[in-house]
């Protein structure tokens, strides 16, 4: 298999990008890097998809690995034929493979191997060649035999039976029909095993859909609901029409003493060895693809909300909502450093209204709060109250903002944030980081582990291995975007870093204690085990705001600082100007970029991204992203009604729709049928993404249930 053709034709980019990409990765550079330094080499691929083609890369190179494994065993059998091992060379997946290597692969002892061991093979042969004209049984007494442990015609019949069903279903031309044949026909099928017994499965109590229909979701939720044992679920295949194929492959002379017998061996062969493998293989393939489409949808709601704009400059209040062990409050500065903390009680059962306003009187005048983070968890809604009430009796404008704190208990028990505020208990370790997400919340959430943040489906029944590597991957991609201080970078921020890992991370830190502030990104290399490799690919993203050189506050890299240096020489600046703003219109200056880039000795592309950094130094692509919606008052369920227009945040983008928060605690769900009138909608993500602020319509409010039913249709 041609590698590199492969993966050009699936991602639809030229053969030299492929090869280029390939070589850049095999030297060990990050995927983060080559986007971002390297787009002359690749021709400009970005992150999304230089990430799915490493990823096709290891999985063809595993299966040329895996093809040459197969060969090799076969050939140390002496039977690798030329036409056997082209079908191994040209194969395209490891089910391929696995197909072709089915009959020669060592088996455990089955009832065909017991079969062979008692000499029965040439009687299997004789049925096969369907040319017999004497009955069967007197053509079997030949193989009666007591020293090999066949006692009768009968059993020596059934043993040559078992050699051939196991023979029909090694055949890999058999197993691919069957295995397409039940993806294109067949049904998934699944029954209660208790009728009477209540549960969120019973949808699927008495539930069946084609296999090559069915989508994702629905299959996680089936496998959701046969692990927990309200559900049996099989696989429906056309079962006639595999046998009719079967017998029209393997029956193919008209011979009324072997007619009966391989119709026996062909229903055999399929029920009891071929379908159960089969229906394995398709429930393990939707399963994948339910998992990879969920682990994408993850992905990119993941990457909305830690891109979502950093609200800065302003003394937040994080607020963690409590009944019985009262609501943690913790007083964080603009630079994130926690400044106080205490424990209020306004809920039940203390309900301690007066005395917890009286607390917050004091901390709002005394650090000058003009933000509240709530946390969207238990009493927020009572909590919400209190705020909104409180707010009303203010001098001073104070806003809040009902933030998502899935994972800060996570987060807030974890041995970072203990490392983090080692004198704080769990409640305001919470709450000092539910006020953090609001001010950077992209320094805040790298802190969690990506599967807790709460923005998927089915997150704990998925592949944990591929879910923690492609959400790590998006976080990765989202921090070197980014990009981060380096004088205040936290070690669990630094580790996504291009080129940075764990130990790298905690010995810059260990630098910046003992040695102060970076002045200049050169000292980088004075950091134990940050060797040249690592520091070619970190540099770019390592932001020094107040440096001895201004190029370090900027995302040129070093390497590129000549090039910047001489550009500016050229149109009559200097590196000092980038501090003051006054290369703010320098693309306008630019008459050929393909001239000047020849005369400076760098591409073009690193020339264009040069200058559009040197005229917005230290831009934070969070900027263009929706800013959150600020509140001063409250809704309840019960204010709303059908009809009512509102404003909303998209919190959570799923295959059947978004969950939108408008500020009345339950998020409203926009069903995919529901978010617009323009088109057709394949996906919701092709409508929103999470953090988006979006208007919607109440469709209908159960206050039993605790639903609400939204629209994005017919909103001018």
């Amino acid at each position: 298999m041609d590698i590199i053709r492969t993966i050009s034709q699936e991602l639809n980019i030229k053969t030299w990008q492929a090869e280029a990409a390939i070589k850049l990765i095999d030297e060990g550079n990050t995927i983060p890097f080559i986007a971002r330094y390297r787009k002359e080499v690749t021709g400009s691929l970005n992150d999304e998809v230089l990430r799915q083609f490493h990823e096709r890369l290891l999985y063809l190179r595993n299966l040329e690995d895996k093809k040459a494994q197969v060969m090799s065993s076969i050939e140390e059998q002496g039977k690798l034929t030329p036409e056997l091992k082209r079908a191994i060379e040209v194969a395209e997946t490891m089910v391929a493979v696995d197909d072709l290597y089915r009959p020669y692969r060592p088996k455990r002892r089955t009832r065909a191997t017991i079969a062979k061991e008692k000499g029965l093979e040439p009687l299997a042969n004789i049925l096969l060649l369907q040319m017999m004209k004497k009955p069967l049984i007197e053509e079997a007494t030949a193989y009666i035999s007591d020293e090999k442990g066949v006692a009768s015609a009968e059993e020596a019949l059934e043993g040559a039976k078992d050699i051939l069903a196991e023979m029909i279903s090694d055949s890999a031309d058999y197993r691919s029909y069957i295995r397409r044949v039940t993806e294109n026909e067949g049904k998934i099928v699944s029954k209660a095993r208790d009728e009477k017994e209540k549960s969120v499965y019973e949808n699927y109590y008495d539930y069946e859909e084609a296999v090559n229909k069915i989508p994702g979701h629905r299959i996680l939720a089936i496998n959701r609901g046969e692990k927990e044992k309200f559900l049996t679920v099989r696989i429906e295949a056309p079962e006639e029409k595999i046998l009719r194929y079967l017998e029209k492959k393997v029956i193919r002379k008209d011979n009324s003493q072997t007619e009966e017998i391989l119709k026996d061996v062909i229903v055999d062969s399929y029920r009891r060895l071929i379908a159960p493998a089969i229906e394995r293989e398709v429930r393990n393939e939707l399963t994948e693809k339910a998992e990879d489409g969920g682990i994408k949808v993850f992905g990119k709601n993941l990457k909305q909300l830690l891109m979502q704009p950093p609200i800065t400059g302003r003394v937040v209040l994080g607020w963690d909502p409590a009944f019985r062990t009262g609501c943690k409050l913790a007083v964080v500065d603009p630079t994130g450093k926690v400044l106080d903390t205490v424990v209020i009680y306004p809920t039940e059962p203390q309900k301690k209204v007066a005395e917890a306003k009286a607390v917050l009187k004091r901390l709002i005048k005394k650090y000058h709060i003009t933000l509240i983070s709530l946390g969207n968890g238990t009493a927020s809604r009572e909590s919400e109250m209190v705020i909104v009430d409180l707010l009303k009796e203010l001098d001073s404008r104070v806003e809040y903002v009902i933030v998502n704190e899935a994972g800060a208990s996570v987060y807030s028990a974890s041995k970072l944030a203990t490392e983090e505020f080692p004198e704080f208990d769990v409640g305001q370790r919470s709450a000092a980081s539910i006020a953090r997400r609001l001010q950077d919340p992209l320094a805040e959430l790298v802190k969690i582990e990506p599967k807790a943040i709460g923005v998927g489906q089915y997150q704990h029944d998925m592949n944990q291995k591929k879910l923690s590597d492609v959400l790590g991957g998006t976080v990765e991609d989202c921090v070197n975007r980014v990009g981060v201080d380096l004088n205040t970078a936290s070690a669990s921020l630094l580790e996504y870093i291009s080129g940075i890992n764990k130990t790298i991370a905690k010995n810059i830190i260990a630098y910046r204690e003992e040695n102060g502030r970076f002045k200049n990104r050169r000292q980088l290399l004075k950091v134990p085990k940050l060797g040249p490799k690592a520091y070619e690919q970190c540099a770019g993203f390592m932001r020094i705001l107040d440096g001895d050189n201004p190029l370090d506050r900027t995302s040129v890299h070093p390497e590129s600082y000549g090039a910047a240096v001489e550009l500016l020489e050229r149109l009559g600046y200097t590196t000092e100007d980038i501090l003051n703003g006054k290369l703010s219109g320098l693309g306008r200056q630019m008459k050929d970029y393909k001239k000047l880039s020849e005369d400076i000795g760098i591409g073009e592309i690193t020339l264009r991204d040069i200058v559009k950094e040197l005229e917005k130094p230290g831009r934070d692509p969070r900027d263009e992203m929706p800013k959150p919606i600020l509140r001063t008052d409250v809704l309840e369920m019960k204010d709303l009604k059908e009809g009512m227009i509102l404003k909303g945040t998209v919190r959570n983008v799923i295959d059947f729709g978004a969950f939108v928060d408008i500020g009345v605690h339950q998020d409203g769900l926009v069903h995919i049928s529901q978010l617009t009138d323009k088109k057709f909608v394949k996906h919701p993500m092709e409508v929103v993404s999470v953090g988006d602020i979006v208007d919607v319509k109440v469709l209908s409010v159960d206050v039993t249930k605790k639903r609400i039913q939204l629209t994005m249709k017919g909103i001018q």
